[in-house]
């Protein structure tokens, strides 16, 4: 099975590959996310593997994008411990270093130590490629922040582990595929929604939600890119959208919604 990733080898997008499909797989690294969904899409890929939330950072709002645009399918999730390592070329020192190259968002979660270090923190599209950009200019001053597995990908050496600020950092991603895979049990479904223009139009949307029994585990709004004053309201909910409740609710919504997409049903990851 082919499973696109963003990013280059040892990026953490790989790893969560590795995680959800096992070693049996071809990974395929691909430059942007964009790039990842249209793999999917043209059937370049088989799926594709994405972050769509970080504890530290937030949401990866280019995703929930992607999603919209693209008519592909969650149909799994996996959750990984970010542990961030700064990583220099052989022989170097950590009292050397004076520039740090990495993902903006790496660099954020790990801004404590960078300030305590003293060094300069300069972005980079991910965090293997730094890595292996440091490699390839091969100055004893610059080091990458990035997983562990990118020393020995790019024959660097680890300075330091653990250098995030937050120590229960985790990325949630998800899998996208162009066809719906069967989730009977423990199912979590997601989908976007826009409100009628009415007063009261959110809590209309959601009013079935509770008096159907379904419980809700994420909303989160998106300005509308192309009407005014409107907004996309991604949903996260326990069940099946063909559970009696569950369909029940989200029949609701569609009454008080001027537009609904199912973005997946798939089994909710247990140990996270």
């Amino acid at each position: 099975m082919k499973v696109a990733f963003q990013g280059e080898r040892g990026a953490y997008s790989e790893m969560a590959c590795y995680d959800f499909f096992g070693s049996e797989l071809v990974a395929l690294p691909l430059h942007t996310l964009d790039n990842v969904f249209q793999a999917v899409s043209d059937g370049s890929a088989e799926m594709g593997i994405v972050p769509i939330e970080n504890t530290y950072a937030g949401t990866v709002t280019k995703t929930y994008d992607l999603l919209l645009a693209h008519d592909l399918f969650i149909v799994g999730e996996t959750h990984q411990r970010i542990v961030h390592c700064l990583l220099a070329n052989p022989g170097t020192s950590l009292e050397r270093i004076s520039r740090v190259y990495s993902h903006p968002q790496a660099i954020e979660q790990c801004e404590s130590f960078l300030i305590e270090l003293g060094v300069e923190p300069l972005p980079f599209r991910d965090t293997a490629g730094a890595a292996r950009f440091i490699k390839e200019r091969g100055y004893a001053e610059e080091a990458a922040i990035a997983h562990e597995a990118c020393a020995q990908i790019y024959g660097l050496e680890l300075l330091k582990k653990s250098i995030e600020t937050n120590a229960e950092n985790a990325t949630r991603f998800v899998v996208v595929s162009r066809k719906h895979l069967k989730a009977t049990e423990d199912v979590k479904t997601s989908l976007v929604f826009v409100t009628k223009h009415i007063p009261a139009a959110l809590y209309k949307c959601l009013g079935g939600f509770a008096t159907n029994g379904v419980n809700l585990t994420k909303i989160e709004s998106r300005p509308h890119k192309t009407e005014k004053s409107r907004y996309l309201f991604y949903l996260d909910l326990e069940g099946h959208p063909e559970d009696p409740n569950v369909k029940e609710a989200i029949e609701e919504l569609r009454f008080f919604a001027s537009f609904v997409k199912m973005l997946g049903a798939y089994p909710k990851e247990t140990s996270q």
